[in-house]
């Protein structure tokens, strides 16, 4: 598998992943519509503002997708998902490891965050793997109900 640019071929599969509003908010926040059209959901991930990255198998299948930006002087991690039939087998580990490798490098800073609802268990149990820790939203975030920021080290990262 390898982490790559998401491209156009990969947008009806990660739409595909979001059935409902619920899961629409837990991937991309309160203001991810739902019913979504390709123009809507593009618009709403930013996929044309945001360094946009897909794992993909040996065969191209979308296994996960993420995304990275600047935030509060960290690469802050956004819209991180796995694909529902590849679940529980390790990839979102893959993920954020590459995307907080990448995104360190082109950012050029050290340090990760990210944002998690607070009833996600799995990703609340991989970032803990990952060395990620919760800490005060950064200044001029807007607070979200029962959501939680987190940071960690890359090489917190690279070593979980």
């Amino acid at each position: 598998m390898k982490l790559t640019e998401t491209t156009p071929d990969h947008l009806a599969e990660l739409m595909s992943w979001f059935p409902d509003q619920r899961s629409c908010t837990v991937w991309g926040g309160p203001s991810q519509r739902h019913p979504f059209t390709a123009a809507t959901f593009r618009e709403d991930a930013k996929l044309d503002e945001l360094p946009s990255y897909s794992l993909t198998g040996d065969g191209g299948e979308l296994l996960a997708f993420g995304q990275y930006y600047s935030r509060s002087g960290r690469c802050h991690l956004a819209r991180l998902a796995t694909a529902p039939r590849h679940r529980g087998r390790g990839l979102g580990v893959v993920l954020v490891r590459e995307l907080c490798r990448r995104g360190c490098r082109d950012l050029e800073v050290d340090v990760c965050s990210l944002f998690v609802m607070a009833d996600n268990v799995p990703a609340l149990r991989l970032y803990a793997k990952l060395g990620f820790v919760q800490a005060p939203y950064p200044e001029g975030a807007p607070v979200l109900e029962d959501c939680s920021y987190m940071i960690a080290p890359l090489r917190a990262v690279l070593a979980g």
